[in-house]
């Protein structure tokens, strides 16, 4: 069923942002359905924060088009960002305010209107699990509460999409824990884009992952979508009396062998030839006492490493 555009809560399209001679963010384009969480990833310097600016109207791109909930982000900048709230790198709190006197603030910036607002400090409070300190000042907090508040203000006007750059940065095992729980807990209720360094992470909470290498889009999918990911496919091959490494790399298809543990090796190939009959073939013919010979999936991790850095090694 094809996706209706009342679903769509981001639609960019084209982005490009030049400072100077330098192309920071190149024709990108990122399209969030209504209680999606898109993980956004990229190494450093790949253009993701100058992209999270461009989203929230922070930044004016070069170039591009951008959409929040059908509102153009350009025509109709204020009701567009009523849409959106952002957590950027570096939450923006008042360490002398109280965690309820803060939000208020937010509340107030954002315009939520007075008959609605104790209400919306409440459930902002609530869904962030800061409703027992809300009297405490920011300053006392730990970071992880500190992160959360963050989160808090930009929830606190119910918007249909939030923007969490590098929201668990800094933290300890724990508190990373937590904070990933409640941005599973934010997917039910909001779109989401989440930028951060923590692979694991995305894979536990993200519906679908977006990569940035260089400024440009790498890689766009949904999480399952890995699983196909064929730019390196691999085999674990296990044999008990395995030959030279050479010699299982020169079975017809193989495109490289490694070691992978004991009496074991992971081979990859690549094109249209899957070599895992050939392999078979060879083994029994050679006594090499196959006992393992399954496809490997991508993680995460391997699509990023490859991804970000073929172009570096090439």
């Amino acid at each position: 069923m094809p996706t209706q555009a009342a679903d769509i809560t981001v639609s960019a399209q084209g982005l490009s942002r030049r400072f100077g001679a330098h192309t920071a963010v190149n024709n990108v384009s990122i399209e969030l359905k209504r209680g999606e969480i898109l993980g956004f990833l990229g190494p450093n310097g790949a253009g993701k924060t100058t992209t999270m600016q461009m989203l929230t109207g922070n930044l004016a791109p070069t170039s591009g088009a951008i959409s929040i909930c059908g509102i153009d982000l350009f025509e109709r900048p204020i009701a567009a960002k009523a849409r959106i709230g952002y957590l950027p790198e570096h939450p923006p709190l008042y360490r002398e305010l109280t965690v309820r006197e803060y939000l208020d603030l937010a509340a107030r910036l954002h315009r939520v209107p007075n008959a609605r607002r104790a209400a919306a400090l409440d459930d902002a409070l609530a869904r962030c699990g800061l409703t027992d300190v809300s009297k405490k000042l920011i300053g006392t907090l730990s970071k992880g509460y500190q992160q959360r508040t963050g989160i808090a203000q930009a929830i606190v006007h119910r918007p249909d999409v939030v923007i969490l750059d590098e929201p668990t940065v800094g933290l300890d095992p724990n508190q990373i824990r937590e904070i990933r729980s409640l941005i599973h807990e934010l997917g039910a209720s909001y779109s989401v884009i989440l930028s951060t360094h923590i692979l694991p992470e995305v894979e536990g909470v993200c519906d679908r992952v977006q990569i940035l290498h260089q400024g440009a889009t790498v890689f766009s999918d949904i999480i399952a979508g890995l699983k196909e990911f064929h730019g390196n496919r691999t085999l674990l091959l296990g044999l008990k009396l395995p030959p030279a490494i050479d010699e299982i790399a020169r079975v017809n298809g193989v495109a490289g062998v490694e070691p992978a543990g004991e009496k074991l090796f992971r081979v990859s190939f690549a094109g249209d030839i899957d070599p895992s009959e050939e392999l078979a073939r060879r083994a029994v013919e050679q006594s090499w006492g196959l006992f393992q010979l399954t496809p490997t999936q991508s993680s995460l991790e391997d699509v990023f490493v490859q991804l970000t850095r073929k172009e570096e090694l090439s």
